[in-house]
C-alpha cells in the first residue's frame, strides 16, 4: 500500500506517495466563482470542483509582491508563474481573458473581509502574460452589468491557480498592503523598488502600470 502523506498543498482533501516515488493529490475548490463577489450567472459558477494530480517532483511556483499604483491612489498586485524555472503562459485568450489553449492559467484572485463582505470573496481571474510568465492586478473601480464596483482591497489575499499539465494547483496567500503615504519615506522607497522589480520581471516585454 503506498504511504499516506498531505504535501504542502492548497484545498487538499486526499493525497498519497506512490511506491514509484511519485504523487497523487485530490484538491477540492471554488475556481470558477463569479468576478466582483457578483451573484453566480451560471449554476457551475460557484461548483465546488474536485482536481485530481499526478507528479514527481517540483510543482509550480507563485511569486508575489505588492505596491500601489497611478500615483499612490490604489493597491496594485504582481508576480510571475513559473514550473521548474521556465514561465508559464498561454499564447492566446478571448477578450474577457480566458485561455484559448492548453497552455494558459487563469490566476483567481480572492480578497478577504472587503468592501464585498466579510469572509473569502472572488475578487477577479487573469493570465500570466507571454513570454515571461508575469501578472499584474490593481485594485481599482470595475464597471459591470450590475453597476460599478468599489476595490476589492481587503485585509488579506489570495491567488490560486491550474498547476501546468497535471501537476497539482497552488496557491499564494498574503497580507495586503497598507494604502499608500506620499509623506512617508519608506513608502516611497517601496514602491522605488518595487517598481524596478517589475522592470526586471517584464523582461523587456510591458511592465505593470507603475
Amino acid at each position: 500500500m503506498p504511504a499516506l502523506h498531505r504535501p504542502r498543498l492548497p484545498y487538499v482533501i486526499a493525497a498519497c506517495t506512490a511506491p514509484d516515488g511519485s504523487h497523487w493529490a485530490l484538491q477540492r475548490w471554488q475556481r470558477q466563482r463569479q468576478n466582483f463577489a457578483l451573484r453566480p450567472s451560471r449554476p457551475e459558477d460557484d461548483a465546488w470542483e474536485l482536481r485530481l494530480s499526478h507528479w514527481t517532483g517540483q510543482v509550480a511556483r507563485l511569486e508575489v509582491w505588492q505596491d500601489w499604483s497611478y500615483g499612490g491612489r490604489f493597491r496594485h498586485l504582481f508576480g510571475r508563474l513559473t514550473y521548474r524555472g521556465s514561465p508559464v503562459y498561454g499564447y492566446s485568450t478571448t477578450r474577457q481573458g480566458d485561455p484559448l489553449d492548453l497552455y494558459g492559467r487563469v490566476l483567481s484572485l480572492d480578497t478577504f473581509d472587503s468592501a464585498y463582505g466579510p469572509g473569502w470573496r472572488r475578487e477577479n481571474g487573469f493570465v500570466a502574460r507571454r513570454p515571461t510568465g508575469m501578472f499584474c492586478y490593481g485594485f481599482v473601480p470595475h464597471s459591470t452589468p450590475s453597476g460599478v464596483r468599489p476595490p476589492g482591497t481587503g485585509t488579506r489575499y489570495r491567488l490560486s491557480v491550474s498547476g501546468p499539465g497535471v501537476t497539482p494547483d497552488v496557491t499564494w496567500v498574503g497580507r495586503a498592503l497598507h494604502a499608500f503615504d506620499p509623506a512617508q519615506a519608506a513608502d516611497r522607497a517601496l514602491e522605488e523598488r518595487m517598481n524596478a522589480v517589475q522592470v526586471q520581471l517584464a523582461g523587456g516585454s510591458r511592465p505593470c502600470h507603475a
